[in-house]
């Protein structure tokens, strides 16, 4: 977010130094519009930016062993200033050609996917190859 603010005021502090001196008269409040139109667009994107996954959580997404978890204990931990909860869960997780084994993760649950995390439900997951430890839930 910091990245757009700081290039918008390097745009303005252009526009406002070069650009506004040499626009036809009676354009300025439509150039402003446009101005205050293209920061919201920015900060849009910029939010939808910060919002996507970690490039190593994307490559697991892509490229980890597909599988899931039964879900054994639900443990919530405390509340976020998102309005969501971190919760600790112990799972059984099961990869396709290896054995079950059990894993404790803390997952950051909105209230959207509250209903699935249950004692007793079944998830899908990703394991890393290489790390069994490295898991990723699929909701």
């Amino acid at each position: 977010m910091l990245g757009v603010t700081v290039g918008y005021m390097i745009l303005l502090g252009l526009w406002l130094g070069w650009v506004v001196h040499r626009t036809p008269p009676g354009t300025v409040v439509f150039q402003m519009v446009g101005l205050v139109g293209m920061f919201g667009s920015c900060v849009g994107l910029g939010m939808l930016y910060a919002q996507r996954p970690s490039h190593s959580d994307r490559k697991l997404l892509r490229h980890g062993l597909e599988g899931w978890a039964v879900i054994e204990g639900v443990h919530p931990i405390g509340h976020t200033d998102h309005h969501t909860e971190l919760t600790r869960l112990d799972l059984e997780l099961n990869v396709p050609g290896s054995e079950t084994y059990r894993g404790t993760i803390v997952f950051d649950v909105a209230p959207i996917d509250r209903p699935r995390i249950a004692v007793g439900e079944t998830i899908s997951i990703r394991v890393d190859p290489s790390d069994r430890d490295r898991i990723i839930l699929c909701l």
